[in-house]
C-alpha cells in the first residue's frame, strides 16, 4: 500500500471521525442552545405575561380595597334594615361602578345574606338587590367559605347562575371599626374578553396559564381547562395542572417547582423552569409566584415549535465543507467561524439572563452564526426597549393608582386616606419640632334638606363649588380634603393658634358670601383645634368634631374653636 494511500485513507478516516465527533458535537451544542433560548424565553414570556395580568388587576384590586373601606357601606353592613343608610349605600356602589372596568360591581352583606349588584349596562338601576345568599345553597357556598377563612382579598373564576353571568370576580372582605367581617365587596372581568387579552396570546407553542397555590387552573385559553369554583370544591375534584402532565413525575415535580416558588427565600416575580411531556412532546414549562394575588402564572413552551433543530442544520454543510479542504483550516474555521462566535453568543445569552444587556459587541462572522448573532442583539436591543417600556409604564401606573387613591373623585380634594397620611406627617413633625398645627373641620349646613329638595346632582354640585371656595380661602401650603359626605377638614401647618382661628373664620365667611353670588346660599359650621405635641389623633379629631357640633348646636353657621382645655370662641 503506497503513502498516498495510506495517507489519503488516514485523510478520510480522520475526516469520518472528525464528521462524527463533528455531527455529536453539533448535536449537544443545537440542544444546550436551544434549552438556554428557551429557558430565557420562557422567563422573558412569564414575566411579560405576568406584568400583564397584574397590570390590568391592580387597579381593579385597589378601587375594590376602596370600596370595602367605605365607612358609608360599613354602616349600611352593620344596619342593613336602615333604609336611608341603604340609600345612601346605593349612592355610594353606583359612584363605583363607572371607575371599575367592567362597570359592575358586588355587595354581600353578612347579616342578612343580602346580595346587590349592577352591571355595565346599568341593567339593575334601582334595582340592586338581586338574591339573598342561602348557606344551604352550593351555588351560594364561596360566600360564606371566604367568611369562615377570613381571606381579606380572593380571586376566583366562577358562573353566578342567578345572574346568569361568568366572570373573574375580585372579591374583598369588608370590615367594621373593630375589624369584624360585615360583608363582602368587589367587581367582575368578562372571562372570556380576559382571556382574549391577557391569556390566548395565538402564538403557536406557547401555552400561557394561571393556577392557585393548590395546582387548580383559573385562567386558560381553552375554557374546558378552568376550574371554576375552586374554593367550594374539595381536592380530587378540581382541574388541576395534572391535566395537562402524563407522567406522574413532570406532576411531582411541577407541584414542587411551584411550592418552592411560594415558600422559598426568593425574591417575588422569580421564575424558575422545569422539562415535562405534554401531548407526547417535550415542552419547557415556566412559572412565577405572584404573591399579591395567591396565583402562579405557567407557560408552556414547545420548543420544537419555537426554535426547530433544523434551523441549524446548515451549521453542518460549515463543518463538512471545512473538513474536504484541510483537517487544519477545518481547525482553524471551527475555532474562528463557530467556537468563538458561539462562546461570545453564549456569554451574551447569559449576560442578558442575568438582566445585563451591556454584554461585550459579538463577533459576527459572514455565516448563519453571524446571522443568530445579529437577530439576538436585535432581540436584545428590543427586549431591553420593552423591558424599560413595561418598568416605566408599571412605574407610571403605580403612581398613578397611588394618587387616585388619595383623591377625592368629585372634588379634586384629598380624600379620608389622603388627609390621614397628611395628619400622620404632621403628628410626627410636631412631636420631633415641638411645634403645633391647626385642624378646621367644617360641615355643610342642611346639606340634606339640599339633596331632597333639589336632588342629588345639586348636592353634588354644592360639594364641588364648596370645596373650591375652600381652596381658594386657605394658604397655598395648607392641606383641605373632603373627610367624607358633606365634611370637610384643612390641617394648617404651619400656623398658629390666632391663624387658625383667623382662616377658619375666613372660609366660613367666603363660602357664605361666594355662594350668594352664584344664587345658590350655603352655609357652613366651623370646629378648629390647635393641637400641642403629645396629643394622639384621636384627642386631635374628637376635640375638632366636638367643637363643629357646638358650633351647629349653637345655631350654625359660626365657628368654634376648641382650645386644649375644650374651652370654645364664638364666631365675631
Amino acid at each position: 500500500m503506497s503513502l498516498k494511500t495510506r495517507i489519503l485513507l488516514l485523510a478520510a478516516a480522520l475526516m469520518l471521525l472528525s464528521s462524527v465527533a463533528s455531527l455529536l458535537a453539533y448535536r449537544e451544542l443545537s440542544q444546550s442552545i436551544i434549552e438556554r433560548w428557551g429557558t430565557q424565553v420562557a422567563e422573558i414570556q412569564v414575566r411579560y405575561d405576568s406584568a400583564r395580568l397584574l397590570q390590568s388587576l391592580e387597579r381593579e384590586v385597589g378601587l375594590a380595597r376602596q370600596m370595602s373601606e367605605s365607612t358609608t357601606l360599613i354602616n349600611w353592613a352593620q344596619h342593613p334594615d336602615d333604609r336611608i343608610l341603604r340609600a345612601g349605600a346605593i349612592r355610594e356602589m353606583e359612584s363605583f361602578r363607572s371607575n371599575f372596568r367592567d362597570n359592575s360591581y358586588f355587595v354581600a352583606l353578612r347579616k342578612n345574606g343580602h346580595y346587590y349588584y349592577n352591571n355595565g349596562a346599568n341593567q339593575f338601576a334601582g334595582n340592586q338587590f338581586r338574591y339573598v345568599l342561602d348557606p344551604q345553597n352550593p351555588d351560594d357556598a364561596w360566600f360564606f367559605q371566604l367568611i369562615s377563612e377570613g381571606r381579606d382579598f380572593h380571586l376566583n373564576v366562577n358562573p353566578d347562575k342567578e345572574l346568569g353571568v361568568t366572570k373573574l370576580w375580585i372579591d374583598v372582605l369588608m370590615r367594621d371599626p373593630q375589624g369584624e367581617i360585615v360583608g363582602m365587596v368587589g367587581t367582575g372581568l368578562n372571562l372570556d374578553g380576559f382571556l382574549q387579552d391577557i391569556v390566548d396570546i395565538n402564538q403557536p407553542g406557547i401555552t400561557t396559564m394561571f393556577v392557585d397555590v393548590k395546582g387548580a387552573i383559573q385562567l386558560h385559553r381553552d375554557r374546558s381547562y378552568i376550574d371554576f369554583a375552586s374554593i367550594i370544591k374539595p381536592e380530587g375534584q378540581k382541574n388541576t395542572l395534572d391535566l395537562l402532565l402524563e407522567k406522574p413525575a413532570d406532576k411531582r415535580e411541577m407541584m414542587n417547582l411551584l411550592e418552592s416558588l411560594r415558600q422559598g427565600p426568593g425574591t417575588a416575580g422569580e421564575v424558575a423552569s422545569s422539562f415535562v411531556t405534554v401531548n407526547g412532546r417535550r415542552h419547557l414549562a415556566g412559572a412565577a409566584f405572584l404573591p399579591t394575588i395567591g396565583w402562579f402564572e405557567v407557560t408552556l413552551l414547545d420548543l420544537n415549535t419555537l426554535l426547530p433543530n433544523r434551523y441549524l442544520w446548515p451549521l453542518i454543510a460549515v463543518f463538512l465543507v471545512a473538513l474536504v479542504v484541510t483537517l487544519l483550516v477545518f481547525q482553524l474555521a471551527i475555532r474562528r467561524r463557530i467556537i468563538q462566535p458561539l462562546s461570545g453568543l453564549e456569554s451574551a445569552v447569559k449576560a442578558v439572563a442575568e438582566g445585563n444587556f451591556a454584554y461585550p459587541a459579538l463577533r459576527k462572522p459572514d455565516n448563519e452564526i453571524g446571522r443568530l448573532a445579529g437577530h439576538f442583539e436585535t432581540m436584545a436591543k428590543r427586549l431591553e426597549e420593552s423591558t424599560h417600556n413595561l418598568e416605566t409604564q408599571v412605574y407610571y401606573r403605580t403612581e398613578e393608582l397611588h394618587r387616585l387613591a388619595r383623591v377625592d373623585a368629585l372634588t379634586g380634594l384629598r380624600n379620608r386616606r389622603g388627609l390621614d397620611e397628611i395628619l400622620a406627617a404632621e403628628m410626627e413633625r410636631s412631636r420631633r419640632q415641638q411645634t403645633g398645627f391647626g385642624l378646621i373641620w367644617l360641615d355643610i349646613d342642611l346639606f340634606k334638606s339640599i339633596n331632597d329638595r333639589q336632588g342629588h346632582q345639586a348636592g353634588d354640585d354644592i360639594l364641588c363649588r364648596v370645596a373650591l371656595w375652600l381652596k381658594a380661602s386657605v394658604r397655598p401650603y395648607d392641606h383641605p380634603g373632603r373627610w367624607g359626605g358633606d365634611e370637610f377638614v384643612v390641617v394648617l401647618s404651619p400656623c398658629n393658634a390666632e391663624t387658625m382661628a383667623q382662616i377658619a373664620h375666613r372660609v366660613r365667611a367666603s363660602i357664605e358670601q361666594d355662594s350668594r353670588l352664584t344664587d345658590t346660599p350655603v352655609t357652613v359650621s366651623v370646629g378648629a383645634y390647635f393641637s400641642h405635641p403629645g396629643d394622639t389623633l384621636d384627642d386631635i379629631l374628637h376635640r375638632a368634631d366636638q367643637a363643629l357640633y357646638l358650633a351647629k348646636d349653637k345655631g350654625r353657621n359660626r365657628v368654634c374653636v376648641a382650645d386644649h382645655y375644650n374651652k370654645e370662641s364664638s364666631p365675631a
